[in-house]
């Protein structure tokens, strides 16, 4: 990324036909190779966006533009973008979920058969392939089955997955999915829309011929070459398994410790979940004083969704699992996490939490 930041051609439009306008459309292409290796799908199925907040977007606005009055399926547990985009465009149908925070494939099926039979099917089904707050993974490839014999547009939203565990897009047969590179240690504000082969969407951003006219902007070019990266580190025989198991191991260690401590018990799914994220509750404590607590000690955790890091309103996500949102804390390591960094979280928890509770008492 350093190189065409400060390189001689980063300035160039990889849609021209000068020297450098070529040279530039070589290396985005190169990047889209690796990401779409990444995801086991062709380059020509990767729309480069600018993260995964408008991959969502994007999927939405072009599956109802095309499908005008007709509703959109989803869980409470989805994504804030993927709520939001929906309800804003189209009406939404609730799917069902157990206690761990899973879609229910049941729920798709009779959802499916009552839209049909009340005026037609739906615009859009979405089924995230894990939920980005307590790691429970979805059963995406049995929603994506159930969609295809009806008929009906399915996205999953992948940012919380990729990077952590196998995408295969093609393998997988969904319309749409989105990913987000910050999420795997490529550069923040760039992602991409994976788009199945023969599928015409209208973009959502407008006015250029980019991305084979399906998404309008000069490109990215750093962004997408870190994506590329990022992608290309990933895809390399056997180191996302290396990956996973040491980020399970470590997930492993945090979730022991906390638990541990009287009150403390584990939200999600405790064998189906990502490698790299865990879900606390702690009893008779909030969660903002805990995460001021840690954060004195050099530990960055987090309750709920990233989207409320500001307000620290309680997670709708939280909300649908019929957990309280106010007392849960959210741990996930990534690509930069050492064994330190766990040991440093093993050795302040119990404490932060007792003071807090001696303080209430």
């Amino acid at each position: 990324m350093v190189r065409w930041l400060e390189g001689p051609v980063t300035a160039a439009d990889p849609g021209r036909v000068h020297t450098e306008g070529r040279i530039t459309r070589a290396v985005v292409e190169d990047a889209r190779e690796r990401v779409a290796s990444l995801f086991g799908t062709r380059p020509r199925h990767v729309v480069f966006t600018s993260g995964g907040t408008e991959s969502a977007n994007a999927a939405v606005w072009g599956a109802t533009r095309d499908r005008p009055g007709r509703p959109v399926l989803l869980a409470a547990v989805e994504h804030s973008c993927v709520r939001d985009s929906s309800s804003r465009l189209a009406a939404v149908v609730e799917l069902g979920i157990d206690r761990t925070g899973r879609i229910e494939p049941d729920s798709v099926e009779d959802a499916l058969r009552r839209c049909t039979a009340s005026g037609g099917p739906p615009a859009l089904v979405h089924c995230q392939a894990a939920n980005h707050e307590v790691g429970t993974v979805q059963p995406v490839a049995d929603v994506v089955e159930i969609c295809r014999r009806h008929g009906v547009l399915v996205h999953v939203d992948a940012c919380a997955l990729a990077g952590h565990l196998p995408v295969g897009f093609d393998e997988l047969g969904a319309d749409l999915l989105s990913v987000s590179a910050h999420k795997f240690g490529g550069p923040p504000g760039m992602g991409a829309l994976l788009v199945r082969r023969g599928l015409r969407l209208d973009p959502l951003l407008v006015g250029g011929e980019q991305e084979r006219a399906r998404r309008a902007g000069l490109e990215n070019v750093p962004a997408i070459v870190g994506f590329g990266a990022a992608a290309e580190v990933l895809a390399r025989p056997g180191a996302l398994d290396e990956e996973a198991d040491a980020a399970r191991r470590r997930t492993t260690r945090l979730l022991e410790a906390a638990t541990a401590v009287d009150g403390v018990d584990a939200v999600g799914d405790p064998d189906h979940r990502l490698p790299h994220l865990v879900c606390v509750t702690v009893d008779g404590v909030e969660a903002e004083p805990v995460l001021l607590g840690l954060d004195q000690r050099g530990i960055a955790a987090h309750s709920g969704s990233s989207c409320s890091s500001e307000s620290l309103a309680p997670s709708p996500v939280l909300e649908a699992m019929g957990v309280d949102g106010e007392r849960s804390l959210r741990l996930s390591v990534g690509w930069s996490t050492t064994d330190d960094d766990v040991t440093a979280f093993e050795d302040v928890f119990s404490g932060v939490v007792a003071g807090l509770r001696d303080l209430r008492g």
